[in-house]
């Protein structure tokens, strides 16, 4: 038994509305105001990059539509939705009398609801004979669940059964399949009248981050550091002229988002009729997986970038706990698409470069290169830092290059920042176990620099305070974590001591 898929657009399809049947219905004008915020997916990492092919986060949608609405019972479509959209959350404000049921449109437009909703109409087969294209009149006469059968001048046969590619042309689109996700609400109105309605609800398929860039200055002292919002939307439907808006900070979800190839959409997957010479020998295929998501190059073709000056960067403003970041002009958030807007842009924030490793048991990890800097005002910042990857430069000659790549959460103003960012090339570590004794080690680390310059080294020793007796620099406690800060000059070297006491 053979598998085969007759392509067609594929939109979202939902749950079946039930309205009422002599209820008149209208649908409402286009969007007056849109209202697009966007919160960033709750289990993504500030290091991970936003997945384009499957976006996590969601949005709060509002929008303002006018309608004119006769006495009595009516049933209002709001057209063009988005294709996420959590039905349970949507409320509809400006009736008085309030809304007596919410549906939201089922059998969008997918190859299998066009299938199904072709039976018994006239369609073509298109067949191709060698070099030759050949059309064929035919009525459907199956279902979208077995064999493709359709009657033609010579009988009934099953299409594309025959080792060719055969492909199914409709000759138009049932007017009970709309091409956007609709939402329908069923009202009674005491008297015939023009509203203007608010629409509010959560929609799957939006997700946004900081992108954060710092490029060192020669001195190695500053940098300059310079921010975008990037917001991205996997949704099939654009919100044009919306205020925009993004919200830092976690907000508590309980559902996670789907994936985008199953959100419900029945997969239209017709089998061959057997030949009755061959028995089938084994059951049939599972239908194909869901298809992958769009490669990064067709998402960057669709992508809108936004370049601002800094008179137009995004406005921060308290929400509770949370802050929001408003975009300051009206903007499109387009279908399968991403935009950036200015966040910040500071020159010459004090910055220190350091060098830190982490110790367990007196064995050290990778020696890392970390960017630290103080979220204030007197420092260069000030500011909160939404959570986001950074990119760090230096410069070379008349240009700049990469030379390692972090991330950082969300920053509140007076915490330190800290970007780890690179891998050390030219600071080497060594340990020694100096000695041992009843409940006690001793342990040593030798720290070589290779640069023509000091620089501040930091040994992060994963242990209780308690543990650790006579290190040979005095400890400093940041974040919660032991540290031997020591200087270790140009083409230099220096040994650090500590013992441990066994937990015992």
């Amino acid at each position: 038994m053979r598998v085969c898929a007759l392509a067609a657009a594929v939109l979202v399809a939902f749950a079946a509305p039930s309205v009422a049947q002599d209820a008149p219905t209208i649908d409402s004008a286009a969007p007056q105001k849109l209202a697009v915020t966007i919160y960033r997916a709750p289990e993504r990492a500030p290091d991970t990059a936003i997945d384009r092919g499957w976006l996590r986060g969601y949005a709060l949608i509002t929008e303002q539509r006018t309608v004119t609405l006769p006495a009595g019972l009516a049933v209002i479509r709001f057209k063009g939705v988005s294709a996420g959209i959590l039905p349970e959350s949507a409320i509809v404000s400006g009736l008085p009398e309030g809304v007596r049921e919410k549906n939201l449109d089922a059998d969008l437009l997918s190859p299998r609801s066009l299938y199904g909703a072709s039976f018994g109409r006239p369609v073509t087969i298109r067949r191709r004979t060698g070099k030759r294209l050949v059309e064929e009149a035919g009525i459907l006469r199956s279902g979208p669940d077995g064999a493709a059968i359709v009657q033609t001048a010579a009988g009934f046969e099953a299409v594309d059964c025959h080792g060719g590619a055969d492909a199914i042309g409709y000759h138009g689109v049932p007017p009970a399949l709309p091409d956007t996700p609709t939402l329908s609400v069923q009202v009674d109105s005491p008297a015939a009248r023009t509203v203007t309605l608010t629409l509010s609800y959560l929609a799957w398929g939006f997700d946004w981050q900081a992108n954060y860039v710092a490029t060192l200055r020669p001195d190695g002292a500053s940098a300059d550091l310079l921010a975008w919002v990037t917001l991205a939307s996997g949704d099939v439907t654009s919100f044009p002229d919306a205020e925009t808006m993004v919200v830092a900070g976690k907000v508590k979800r309980e559902d996670s988002a789907p994936y985008p190839g199953g959100l419900g959409v029945p997969s239209l997957v017709l089998q061959c009729l057997s030949e009755p010479e061959e028995p089938v020998q084994q059951s049939v295929p599972p239908p194909p997986p869901p298809p992958p998501p769009p490669a990064p190059m067709a998402m960057e073709r669709a992508m809108d970038i936004v370049v601002t000056g800094a008179k137009r960067m995004v406005k921060q403003e308290d929400l509770g706990d949370l802050k929001l970041y408003r975009v300051p002009d009206r903007t499109n958030v387009a279908a399968m698409a991403q935009k950036q807007v200015a966040l910040l842009d500071r020159g010459g924030v004090p910055v220190d470069l350091l060098y830190r490793v982490r110790l367990s048991d007196g064995d050290p990890g990778a020696v890392r290169m970390v960017l630290r800097a103080t979220n204030r005002a007197d420092r260069g910042l000030g500011v909160p830092l939404p959570a986001g990857p950074v990119a760090v430069f230096a410069p070379h000659g008349r240009t700049r290059l990469l030379i390692g790549e972090g991330a950082v959460t969300d920053k509140a103003i007076g915490e330190d920042v800290e970007i780890d960012f690179a891998t050390a090339t030219e600071v080497r570590v060594e340990s020694t176990h100096l000695a041992t004794g009843k409940h006690w080690e001793d342990y040593g680390l030798v720290v070589r620099n290779a640069t023509p310059r000091p620089i501040r080294f930091e040994a992060e020793i994963d242990a209780v305070p308690a543990r650790i007796r006579k290190p040979s620099v005095p400890l400093l406690r940041r974040d919660g974590t032991l540290r031997m800060p020591v200087t270790v000059p140009a083409n230099g070297s220096v040994t650090l001591r500590y013992r441990q006491i066994d937990e015992a």
